[in-house]
């Protein structure tokens, strides 16, 4: 033991050695350091520094002062539109299909040797569902604009405002057409956003978006206005979008988009993304039509639109040569429905509408927005190209109708099979919506009451063109026919139905 102690020391430097080791490293090290500290300072001071012997560019006190200003503008402009944003929670009860032993039918293994003949019919199930969106406080006593989208279908929706509030959102009223629906909240004195005229926001512009993505309440990101007048983009009927680059996700629908001044100008919509997340393109209703639709819902209840009675479609260049226009701009006249504000103005078919109340009609969409914004019985001023003129024709507007309110026949009025079942005429826009061919003639189901002999053997949409072999050209005709059937008598209906005609018993 002592000798194998022994070779192990002998290995091994003697303690002086050691400490002289460690000194002269010491020194090294520190010497080293001092040089290189000294370097620095000599090269910090120079203003030189690059091993090319390039000056290091230096940035002014200006540009720093500048983007401090802006920095604190931007904070400022948060700071102030936050409080007026919220969050929105909506229950659902959706239905599934689902069987216990659906596992095992699935199963590749089981299937291989039994197929499917062991499989059983899946049984409903229901499921409640938690949805997350955004709000903006329109008025100090509650009012809360967001999109349709959001509420659809809530059993139940909750409002969480910036300083952890959290109340009960009841429905005032919901528009589809513009995805915009209004909720009300029982509560006082509440901060709100300054308006915005979305129709002066240029292209480039600087906007905020604030909203609640991935329900993370009060994000703000910052972008441009990519573009303005997006339409066609499939999202909703009346399209007039403002497009922006700031990151816009799921949770983001109903928040705000603010300018540079903090003012309102947009409703964070919709994103277009091949991922469900930011791609750099979002779209926001403009709050020009946003704050129209919102006042008649809050006021009336539901969205009365102005109205012309035309049919319109954009100009093309084959069009253009054809009907001798010098450019490509503005809504061509396909069909004028009658007796309408557009009939009783004199509006032709093949007239080009190139503009309205003076301003310029670019597409047909810009002309179908600005009608719908103008209340019914007001006159405007349309100046249109016909027979290579331009015209001017003034026209009262008149209200939109409610498809399937005009002319129904009302559920009570029969006692027959065909009580419970709502018609109306077919219109040059029906003729169209329903690719419904010209030579068919009939009246239109626009409902059918349930619990009644025609539910399921008739469907909304379906023509009636005959009834027990009497032609049905009106209302009025379908009218006088029903009303002679006996209330324990079984009818025959030719029905025009997805592209075909076919023949439809209903019995008592």
């Amino acid at each position: 033991m002592n000798m194998r102690k022994s070779k192990l020391k002998k290995g091994l430097p003697s303690t002086n050695t050691v400490v002289r080791g460690l000194f002269l490293a010491t020194i090294f090290l520190l010497s080293f350091a001092f040089y290189n500290l000294s370097d620095f300072q000599i090269y910090a001071s120079t203003r030189g520094g690059s091993a090319s012997g390039e000056e290091i560019p230096k940035i002014s006190q200006e540009s720093i002062d500048s983007l401090t200003k802006t920095s604190q503008a931007m904070a400022e402009i948060a700071k102030a539109v936050k409080p007026a944003i919220v969050n929105v929670s909506t229950t659902r009860t959706e239905k599934i299909m689902e069987s216990p032993f659906t596992p095992f039918f699935d199963d590749p293994f089981f299937r291989r040797f039994f197929g499917d003949k062991f499989r059983h019919p899946e049984t409903p199930k229901e499921r409640k569902t938690l949805s997350l969106g955004s709000g903006v406080i329109a008025s100090p006593n509650g009012y809360i604009l967001t999109n349709n989208h959001v509420i659809k279908d809530a059993e139940e929706i909750k409002v969480l405002l910036s300083d952890k509030r959290e109340f009960t959102g009841k429905t005032i009223g919901t528009d589809p057409k513009t995805d915009i629906a209004v909720i009300k909240i029982d509560a006082r004195d509440l901060p709100i956003i300054m308006w915005g005229d979305s129709d002066k926001l240029k292209v480039g512009e600087v906007v905020l978006a604030i909203g609640s993505p991935y329900g993370l309440d009060q994000t703000v990101t910052m972008g441009i206005a990519s573009a303005v007048g997006r339409a066609n983009v499939g999202i909703a009927d009346y399209e007039d979008f403002i497009q922006t680059d700031a990151a816009i996700n799921p949770g983001n629908s109903g928040g705000a988009l603010v300018n540079a001044r903090g003012e309102l100008v947009g409703i964070n919509t919709a994103i277009f993304s091949g991922t469900g997340g930011y791609q750099g393109i979002g779209f926001a209703i403009p709050s020009n039509m946003a704050k129209i639709v919102m006042d008649s819902l809050i006021t009336k209840g539901k969205v009365i639109r102005g109205w012309l009675g035309v049919s319109i479609q954009p100009i093309t260049p084959d069009l253009a040569r054809q009907f001798n226009l010098k450019e490509e701009y503005g809504a061509l006249v396909g069909d004028v429905i009658e007796n309408s504000p557009a009939e009783k103005a004199g509006i032709m078919r093949g007239d080009v509408i190139i503009e309205y109340n003076g301003k310029k009609v670019y597409e047909p969409y810009n002309l179908r927005n600005t009608v719908a914004n103008t209340p019914p019985g007001e006159s405007a001023e349309l100046k249109v190209i016909r027979d290579n003129r331009i015209t001017t024709i003034k026209i009262t507007i008149g209200e939109l109708p409610v498809p399937g309110e005009a002319q129904a026949i009302p559920y009570t009025e029969y006692k027959n099979v065909l009580r419970g079942v709502s018609v109306k005429d077919l219109s040059p826009d029906l003729y169209q919506q329903m690719n419904i061919p010209e030579k068919i003639r009939g009246v239109i189901v626009t409902d059918i009451a349930p619990e009644t002999p025609a539910e399921g053997k008739l469907m909304q949409g379906d023509v009636i063109q005959e009834i027990n072999r009497k032609a049905v050209a009106s209302v009025e005709s379908y009218e006088s026919i029903v009303s002679s059937i006996k209330p324990d008598e079984a009818v025959l209906l030719l029905v025009f139905r997805r592209g075909t005609s076919v023949f439809v018993t209903i019995s008592p």
